[in-house]
């Protein structure tokens, strides 16, 4: 399977809600799904290592970075510590560095854009709560799903295994 969100959209066309902002893909995974873990943060990433270093358990990260690509708010190595605690993928309204990198880790990552600045960490930043992604407001326990074709969030963890082509296989 290469491609995950057109028959999710088929399947389910009223429950899925399109995050409407130009994410790219950067992380080796190029389709994942999971529970969505929230953080806001204003080019400091602090918030963002903190909760990577925490068991995963196949969730997404959603990061509102208020779209500013000044500064990256995921690097290599920290993306690296996100797919060893099993997390599925990190999602940015903002951007990440060392793309060369992140295309090789085994982990969902789509931006805005890169920059090769790091952030100045000073332990700012707001976990699990409401965010809005380009106009789409997103909660604490959707869920998301994330291809080539956009990103689609839910009420709900769909039932991938409706669709005909699905194997779990094809998430790496």
């Amino acid at each position: 399977m290469l491609d995950l969100l057109p028959d999710i959209c088929d399947l389910w066309p009223q429950e899925c809600h399109l995050l409407p902002l130009a994410f790219k893909q950067y992380g080796g995974r190029k389709i994942f799904y999971g529970e969505v873990v929230t953080v806001k943060c204003f080019e400091d990433n602090s918030r963002v290592k903190e909760l990577l270093a925490t068991p995963g358990a196949g969730r997404i990260l959603l990061v509102d970075g208020a779209g500013s690509c000044r500064r990256a708010l995921l690097g290599d190595l920290i993306a690296a510590s996100a797919a060893n605690h099993g997390w599925a993928g990190v999602v940015i309204n903002g951007a990440v560095r060392d793309v060369g990198t992140l295309a090789t880790i085994d982990l969902g990552v789509q931006a805005l854009g890169a920059v090769p600045f790091k952030t100045e960490r000073k332990g700012v930043g707001e976990t699990q709560i409401d965010v809005d992604m380009g106009g789409i407001t997103v909660s604490p326990g959707m869920y998301l799903y994330a291809d080539s074709n956009g990103i689609l969030v839910t009420n709900r963890a769909l039932d991938l295994s409706q669709l005909a082509d699905f194997q779990p296989s094809c998430l790496t």
